[in-house]
């Protein structure tokens, strides 16, 4: 199986690669400045929107800095709410950067904790990944619900890293080694 024929199925969720029709819903959140207030970027216009989601068509992990995003598709009723994602970090230390961006207007039903462990233990399981980490604005108080509740440790609080319209901002590094999700996943 290669990344872009991949599709897990979940309870409620679909994971899976995007398609051509997938671009609205896509584009609908990615305009949102909320959906762009912890990523210290404005808001996506429809051409970088679609610059951006050429470039999530075609997930690949084969060198460092490579990205695979997968869409997030609600089973019940086939619509896209959201994506997740793996970035190969090093190839040489088998690490890997996981984020994930929701519609807001999912927000609260446990879709993005849901999609978010199928894609640790694609990292993990499949993968082979030694280390996964996430980064995090410290304000986003629902992404570190999402990654305290999947077992992620706050590895570091780094202050005022990053600047965005003249605003300094804090960030938290979360990860997780896989023989600590393969423990999880055998107490669970």
């Amino acid at each position: 199986m290669t990344l872009s024929e991949l599709r897990i199925f979940t309870d409620r969720l679909v994971i899976r690669s995007f398609a051509p029709d997938d671009f609205p819903a896509f584009f609908a959140y990615h305009r949102l400045p909320e959906v762009y207030r912890y990523l210290y970027q404005e808001p996506l216009d429809e051409k970088a929107a679609r610059a951006k989601f050429a470039k999530a068509s075609m997930p690949r992990l084969d060198e460092d800095g490579d990205v695979a995003v997968f869409a997030v598709e609600r089973q019940e009723d086939g619509v896209l709410i959201g994506e997740v994602l793996l970035k190969l970090a090093s190839k040489d230390a088998k690490q890997a950067e996981t984020g994930y961006i929701f519609n807001p207007a999912f927000a609260g039903k446990g879709y993005a904790t849901e999609a978010m462990r199928v894609v640790l233990d694609l990292g993990f399981s499949t993968l082979n990944f030694h280390r996964i980490f996430a980064r995090l604005d410290a304000l986003n108080s629902g992404s570190v619900g999402v990654v305290e509740r999947l077992g992620m440790r706050r590895e570091a609080h780094l202050i005022e890293n990053d600047r965005f319209n003249d605003t300094w901002g804090d960030e938290f590094v979360y990860a997780l080694l896989r023989r600590e999700w393969q423990a999880r996943s055998q107490v669970g």
